[in-house]
């Protein structure tokens, strides 16, 4: 076992020594070590839960002898972080978490890992730690929150909090409603209740078998979670006696498999990415074209909130991940999951689907999938639109262009009024060098949909898009402003064009227009000039790269 390191030998008797000060007894020493990383947090909704996880996921390595040690691992709430500076650091805070799980378990000589996570970045930090030491590990997402309520209806987080906002600003709801609605919409632990970014990845993270079937919609609270834990906990153990490791389970197939569910599915357009990221740790090059190819071939079978009226508990009633790739099982590659059951086998084994939550693959709501990738003079090297969310009335579009240099100047516009039909609002130098940490737009998005523009205004930007947006909202273009991309180059007036059928957006310019004004262009100085932001602007890659720090050579 990788922990004799630390306990074998009379070399080691001080090492032991201290070891035995944290409490164990001389028998545990023959255990493996298991480390639990814990994103217990008091400041997370998706991470308050957690200790009643760690203590079931605690039980579940003793029942099977094993030996557990809990270390916290922090994490941010994008939704708190949202619309100020703490965003900034969301993203960025997905290199730290796999950095700190790798300093943890190396130093300590951990023989496995149970990855206790939930929420937007923790999840696929925590995978890309795991892939990248290679020990192995299981991942317990926490679990979705149930639904609000109020006067009879249910209340999701970002549609009854972020765009009852602008509906409160244009009179269509009073102060009183405004109120009710943020004190119901979030009724307890658990992270956001639709298909935004946590969700996605805790079905992505389910799909590419690193998880224990069932444990990417299983509910917050419920007895069913706590059980995953348990189990979870006694599978590590086994998973470490057959040397079980997750680049055997985390193979191209199984990245295949899970943009095939985002697609199907209509997630986040943020698992992009998450997995371009997870890819990296594996030492697997996926690339943006792989994504558009998959959606092409991919029909989407069902529809969450935010574009649709579904909730992650309807999904999980419905029969959950297993049931959703039985429909898709045609589609799917057969792959090794930490359960000892391939892919195959779980879809197989399924023995109820709601077909209405979860479609037939030959009655789908969309032909291909949720998320297409765009390119064009605007973005050469690829832009992000979740289509799911946007209308048949915006799949194509062109209008003026209305330039902001971040998102605090184009909320002054948009709060303002000053937006109008036939804009397509331009928020630039928000990407993973120029944001820095290429922010979420989720709060003009909302304020443009609860306005009532959400199908006569679109909004490109080089950050990125809550996995709450909905509408025409491109993100993720590359390259980013501050790399001089053409993004940089728009001026107020210029003329964009959006074909996502034709999955083209362009900039209705010449070439020899777009060389004088790139000839003339002169790089900002940095938005944040100290402390980690700083060395993150200096070191992050392009979005269209996972917005990645740490560029994976395997030998």
């Amino acid at each position: 076992m990788k922990s004799d390191n630390i306990k074998q030998g009379v070399d080691k008797t001080p090492h032991r020594a201290l070891l035995y000060a944290t409490g164990i007894g001389k028998n545990e020493m023959r255990k493996p070590f298991i480390g639990i990383a814990s994103g217990f947090t008091d400041l997370i909704p998706g991470h308050v839960g957690m200790r009643d996880l760690e203590r079931a996921a605690e039980n579940g390595v003793y029942s099977n002898g094993g030996h557990p040690f809990v270390f916290g691992i922090p994490g941010i709430c994008d939704g708190i972080a949202m619309g100020h500076n703490g965003m900034h650091y969301s993203l960025p805070s997905r290199e730290l978490i796999a950095d700190m799980i790798e300093t943890i378990a190396e130093a300590h000589c951990l023989d496995g890992l149970i990855l206790l996570t939930n929420c937007d970045k923790i999840t696929p930090g925590m995978l890309m730690a795991a892939l990248r030491l290679n020990i192995p590990a299981i991942v317990v997402t926490a679990g979705p929150m149930l639904s609000g309520h109020y006067h009879g209806k249910r209340l999701s987080f970002v549609r009854d909090t972020f765009e009852a906002v602008a509906k409160y600003k244009i009179k269509e709801i009073s102060e009183e409603e405004l109120m009710d609605l943020e004190m119901c919409a979030c009724p307890g632990q658990g992270s956001c209740q639709g298909l935004y970014t946590a969700n996605t990845m805790a079905c992505l993270t389910e799909v590419m078998g690193m998880s224990l079937p069932g444990a990417g919609t299983a509910l917050a609270g419920s007895a069913v979670k706590k059980r995953i834990a348990f189990e979870s906990g006694a599978r590590i153990v086994d998973l470490i006696k057959e040397n079980i490791l997750p680049r055997q389970i985390v193979q191209l197939n199984a990245f295949k498999n899970a943009i095939r569910v985002d697609m199907a599915l209509g997630g986040s357009s943020n698992s992009i990415l998450h997995l371009l990221a997870i890819a990296n740790e594996a030492g697997i090059k996926l690339d943006l074209k792989l994504f558009d190819d998959i959606s092409r071939q991919t029909p989407q079978l069902s529809s969450l909130r935010p574009a649709g009226e579904y909730f992650l508990e309807d999904l999980d009633f419905a029969g959950g991940i297993p049931a959703f790739m039985y429909e898709l099982n045609p589609l799917l590659d057969d792959s090794l999951t930490v359960s000892g059951v391939s892919v195959k086998e779980i879809a197989s084994g399924v023995r109820y689907v709601n077909n209405e939550v979860i479609r037939k693959i030959n009655n789908p709501y969309r032909k291909e999938g949720g998320i297409v990738i765009l390119y064009g003079n605007l973005a050469p090297n690829g832009a992000v639109i979740k289509a799911s969310g946007v209308s048949s009335s915006m799949m194509k579009f062109t209008g003026t262009a209305r330039v902001y240099d971040s998102e605090e100047d184009a909320m002054k516009s948009i709060s303002g009024s000053l937006i109008k039909a036939g804009d397509v609002v331009v928020i630039r130098y928000e990407g993973p060098k120029g944001g820095p940490g290429m922010r979420e737009m989720l709060a003009p998005t909302s304020q443009i949909f609860g306005m009532g523009f959400g199908e006569k205004v679109a909004l490109l930007t080089d950050g990125r898009f809550s996995g709450g947006t909905r509408g025409p909202c491109i993100g993720h273009i590359s390259p980013e402003a501050q790399e001089g991309g053409p993004i940089a180059l728009i001026n107020d007036g210029d003329r964009i064009e959006i074909d996502i059928e034709k999955r083209k957006l362009n900039i209705l310019l010449s070439d020899e227009e777009l060389a004088l004004r790139k000839s003339k262009w002169v790089k900002k100085d940095k938005k944040i000039g100290y402390g980690y932001l700083s060395r993150y602007s200096d070191i992050v890659s392009s979005a269209d790269e996972g917005a990645i720090i740490n560029k994976m050579v395997r030998k």
